[in-house]
């Protein structure tokens, strides 16, 4: 038999040249019997877009907290620029955070909003007027000063909420969810304009969320959490292309997970393996198979028409069900849905089979947003 794809380590970075901007080591953080955070080890490189993906209660948030000073850690130590910050209150850190409810003051127009930290740290009026006007420029706000909160829309809240933390250089910008509370056109625009930003003004930015969609759009790297724990680092690419765990596997994208006797008949051994549904090719019971295949018989049993792609779950000869997913380049609702019920064949390269970690039940996961 074929060697099976094997996803890469977990292990928080390799060589690299870059300089580091944060590291966590060992961090932990505990609320009463409650594990948070479990022994996180993690750097983050100057000038990177690196996100903490995971669902709710993962600690990805915690961990955001304890780089900004909101929480102290239990144990372990974060260090920005090599500089031990652990125990230092959020002001005497070069940080600045970014919440998704904006926080903006809605008595005081946007100058004053985006000025009030430079105003809290005595930087005088003119030098003040410059930077306030360079940040409205960085976030295209200009001519926008005089408005209060109320005048703008969610999208432009978001930019003032921006320019506030960019006008005080900080090294680190921290995210909290920040397109959380916008709709979903908006929220894909306001992902390409934040990166957008992130590239000209060159500040490494740490950007929790639990959408996938965003994590993949804008990350350089990224860190998936689970129960307190990192299950895997990686750039977008690799950890949905190489996913480590069954978890990563489900929760990146969509993911169709093969055990037991199906993944001993189809690939040789009982797994668990992930093959992404785009992967595969529906055919005929009798179209040709490569020898760098994987390949499986079995039957339509539903088809979910979802415009320009078709969802086709199949029930598996070798007693496993499989998602395959296919762009409706040439065919239409009618000619996906009066595929159900009929015999086809599914067929993958081998390469595309990963074994992956974790204790799974053979099917599909879904990923959480």
């Amino acid at each position: 038999m074929q060697a099976i794809a094997r996803g890469p380590s977990a292990a928080t970075s390799t060589a690299d040249p870059r300089p580091i901007a944060v590291r966590l080591e060992g961090l932990r953080k505990t609320f009463g019997d409650v594990v948070a955070v479990a022994n996180v080890d993690l750097d983050v490189y100057e000038g990177e877009f690196f996100s903490l993906l995971g669902p709710s209660g993962s600690g990805k948030t915690t961990t955001l907290r304890m780089i900004a000073g909101f929480e102290l850690p239990s144990a372990g130590r974060i260090l920005l620029s090599g500089r031990d910050v652990s125990r230092l209150p959020p002001y005497e850190r070069d940080v600045n955070t970014v919440f998704q409810d904006y926080a903006l003051f809605p008595h005081m127009n946007v100058e004053d909003n985006v000025a009030y930290g430079l105003m809290v740290r005595h930087v005088p009026r003119a030098e003040r007027r410059t930077r306030v006007g360079e940040a409205l420029r960085m976030v295209r706000l200009e001519g926008f000063g005089r408005r209060r909160p109320a005048q703008l829309s969610g999208g432009q809240r978001q930019r003032v909420a921006l320019a506030r933390a960019l006008v005080n250089h900080p090294r680190v910008l921290l995210l909290d969810e920040p397109l959380g509370a916008l709709d979903l056109k908006l929220r894909q625009e306001m992902q390409i304009e934040l990166k957008g930003i992130q590239q000209r003004v060159s500040i490494t930015f740490i950007y929790v969320t639990h959408d996938q969609g965003e994590a993949l759009t804008m990350s350089d790297r990224l860190a998936v959490f689970n129960h307190g724990l990192i299950e895997q680092v990686g750039t977008p690419a690799d950890v949905y292309e190489h996913p480590r765990t069954a978890f990563v596997a489900g929760f990146v994208g969509t993911s169709n997970l093969l055990a037991g006797q199906a993944a001993q008949a189809i690939l040789g051994s009982p797994g668990p393996y992930t093959i992404r549904p785009e992967k595969i090719r529906l055919g005929r019971p009798d179209d040709p198979v490569g020898p760098d295949e994987a390949t499986a018989l079995g039957r339509v049993d539903e088809v979910v028409y979802l415009g320009s792609d078709t969802r086709y779950v199949v029930g598996l000869e070798a007693g496993a069900t499989l998602v395959v997913t296919q762009q409706n380049l040439a065919t239409s609702s009618m000619e996906a849905l009066a595929l159900r019920g009929t015999a086809v064949r599914l067929t993958w390269k081998r390469q595309h089979s990963f074994a992956v970690e974790g204790d799974v039940s053979q099917g599909t996961m879904e990923e959480e947003t």
